[in-house]
């Protein structure tokens, strides 16, 4: 839904099975189901739902229209030997879903104590978000997929079913993560990754297709997606080599900006037979 267009909320409605503490504060329209527990310093924005079962706990705020289904289990303390019990934050964006069984914890000393999740995002059931990781918009995590701590997703990325990643691991946006797979080091925007110990496959073209990305776009991706992970010299050496011939390419240079990023803490996800990064 755009942000501009109006929206009109019901009446406010908590069952009276659901457990609310008074340090709870609730927006407009927001719809508490049976048996709900929701406790400490949480903020449910307007238009919430909470469809039965669900916990909510810490210093956790919700964005409005956000719906959760049963059993979820959002702000608890981190599962993180290293936490103490030092202030966890947790926000959740706008007009995300949260399906059956999914789990959010908020963030520790070492990552900022803080988890940030951003808006449209789509959680299916029992998938998982840990300790510090920032999520941005569009987001999709298939059935059982994984985060640990620190990990760091952009927009419109997907992870497939059953996916594990790697603490630290930052995957671009409009990354596909296939299913079943374990992502040990960092996707490349726009980049198709999948298998145990996973590796690169290629830029993700159906998704770019999808979005409204232009042929001429995908082209482009593609032939530096070719002169960066091909060849003799190391991937470093390949990166700025296509830093000179692409320099026009806006989303070619996002590509290069990422792989040669200062802030990177995990290697580059390569194709299987790249023994050069």
């Amino acid at each position: 839904m755009s942000e501009s267009l109006s929206v009109t909320y019901c009446e406010t409605q908590i069952h009276p099975t659901a457990i609310i503490d008074p340090t709870v504060k609730i927006g407009v329209g927001v719809q508490i189901g049976p048996y709900c527990v929701v406790s400490g310093d949480v903020i449910l924005g307007d238009g919430v739902q909470l469809i039965s079962h669900v916990v909510i706990s810490g210093k956790t705020t919700i964005g409005e229209q956000t719906k959760i289904y049963p059993f979820a289990s959002l702000g608890h303390i981190p599962q993180d030997l290293k936490h103490k019990g030092e202030p966890s934050i947790l926000n959740i964006g706008k007009r995300s879903t949260i399906r059956e069984y999914v789990t959010m914890q908020g963030g520790t000393e070492g990552g900022g104590l803080i988890t940030t999740i951003g808006d449209e995002c789509f959680f299916m059931a029992s998938s998982h978000v840990a300790h510090d990781c920032t999520l941005g918009n569009h987001i999709i995590m298939a059935n059982c997929a994984t985060l640990a701590g620190h990990v760091q997703v952009a927009d419109y990325a997907i992870i497939g079913g059953l996916s594990a990643i790697h603490q630290f691991v930052r995957i671009g946006h409009h990354a596909i993560i296939g299913g079943m797979s374990a992502v040990e080091d960092d996707v490349i925007p726009y980049g198709s990754v999948k298998g145990d110990r996973a590796n690169l496959y290629g830029i993700n073209i159906i998704g770019l297709k999808r979005r409204g990305f232009s042929r001429e776009e995908v082209e482009s991706l593609r032939a530096a997606y070719k002169d960066i992970f091909e060849g003799s010299l190391t991937l470093k050496e390949r990166t700025e080599q296509a830093a000179q011939k692409y320099q026009q390419e806006i989303y070619v240079k996002e590509v290069i900006d990422f792989i040669l990023s200062p802030e990177a803490k995990r290697p580059i996800c390569v194709p299987k037979d790249d023994a050069t990064n």
